[in-house]
């Protein structure tokens, strides 16, 4: 053994050492031995059935916690648990009231531990939680088509075009890309954050955002630099990636917008998210503008941008979970950075190569049309 990988170890062996005789000693015992222990609980999904309301929660605090008693609208209601028995931190359990829940109707429900802290949780709609069956993930299926894959080959039509705007054509193409992807990464960003409110403490909120895409970007960066700067196919593979991203996360907020009955995604709501979206495959396409792609190019490109969409939509619908959610969403934040950076490289190589200033007023224009287009179009689709 080496004495480099010796003196490694020795400081590693000394944290262990002091860290068990710190847990053996207890300390800080004659100041917590008459405290109060500190309780939490997070609600991470409603269930309304044939059964009754079911929550899944997940437990917080510095001690074991049990759930003594249920209040629906005020009145106490019997209940199950699985797994019974009292919670540890960050253990997660389901209950089952057998409450009858009026569609249509708001719910209170009140959760008493067994030290008499309450932990509310309202249900503003009632309304029926989709099964899981093959007519509906066929139906989920269909819509995640119409807001995803859609619009983005609809988007990618507009290729021809912008090939034959010529030079100026596809530095405002670019900027405009530019444009839509920032409005992208701020919207993805607090989308993440506002699933991580809803994630339990221990999560710690903000930086299972904020991490994950910092990660995200600095791998991307890395892993795409290898072969030299991105341009043509490769960089509009990674525009889709990002997109795709961030459709994922669209998803989980579509659907689990269904199964709380948030929203109905009636017609005009597909109608706003073509609109939205049709943008996101002009960005696609602009990168390619210099080459001549095949068909099957194109249809890789919008699956990989659009499919995901199809994806969140099942896992919001009937797996949701705040944190992972602000997990995905932190990713594809990161990606969308990532992106943003190699256009903005490409913009400034290729002006130079055309001899070009890429810093014009075209340049500041595409950009401002870019997040003025999308913010135009997000109002359409807010669940």
């Amino acid at each position: 053994m080496s004495r480099a990988l010796l003196w490694a170890l020795l400081p590693l062996l000394l944290i262990v050492a002091v860290a068990a005789a710190f847990l053996a000693s207890d300390p800080l015992g004659p100041f917590t031995g008459s405290a109060p222990p500190v309780e939490e609980l997070t609600i991470e999904r409603t269930i309304l059935d044939e059964r009754g309301i079911s929550v899944r929660i997940r437990a917080g605090g510095s001690e074991p916690m049990t759930i003594a008693q249920v209040q629906v609208d005020g009145a106490y209601w019997t209940f199950d648990q699985d797994p019974v028995g009292a919670l540890d931190r960050m253990d997660a359990a389901w209950l089952t009231i057998p409450y009858p829940w009026v569609s249509g109707e708001a719910h209170h429900l009140s959760f008493v531990t067994n030290t008499g802290m309450l932990f509310d949780h309202r249900i503003d709609v009632a309304v029926a939680t989709p099964a899981m069956t093959s007519d509906r993930l066929g139906f989920y299926a269909l819509i995640g088509l119409f807001v995803g894959v859609v619009p983005i080959a609809l988007g990618m039509l507009f290729y021809p075009a912008l090939r034959a705007g010529g030079a100026g054509a596809f530095q405002f193409a670019l900027a405009l890309t530019i444009g839509l992807l920032a409005f992208l990464f701020v919207d993805t960003l607090a989308e993440g954050l506002e699933f991580a409110s809803a994630a339990a403490p221990q999560f710690q909120g903000s930086a299972l955002v904020w991490l994950p895409a910092a990660l995200t970007f600095a791998a991307l960066i890395m892993i795409g630099r290898r072969g030299g700067a991105l341009s043509g196919v490769a960089l509009a593979t990674s525009i889709a990636f990002g997109i795709g991203v961030h459709n994922l996360g669209e998803g989980l907020a579509i659907g689990a917008a269904f199964a709380t009955g948030a929203a109905a995604l009636g017609s005009f709501l597909v109608i706003g998210f073509t609109l939205h979206n049709i943008t996101e495959g002009i960005g696609i396409a602009a990168p390619m503008m210099s080459e001549r792609p095949r068909l099957r190019i194109f249809v890789g490109l919008a699956a990989l941008a659009g499919l995901p969409a199809v994806l969140g939509i099942w896992i919001g619908s009937f797996a949701f979970s705040p944190h992972w959610a602000a997990l995905a969403l932190g990713i594809g934040a990161g990606a969308i950075l990532q992106v943003v950076v190699e256009v903005g490289a490409y913009l400034i190589r290729k002006s130079r190569e055309q001899d070009r200033n890429w810093a014009t007023g075209m340049t500041f224009v595409g950009v401002a049309l870019g997040i003025l287009v999308m913010y135009a179009t997000a109002f359409l689709v807010q669940v």
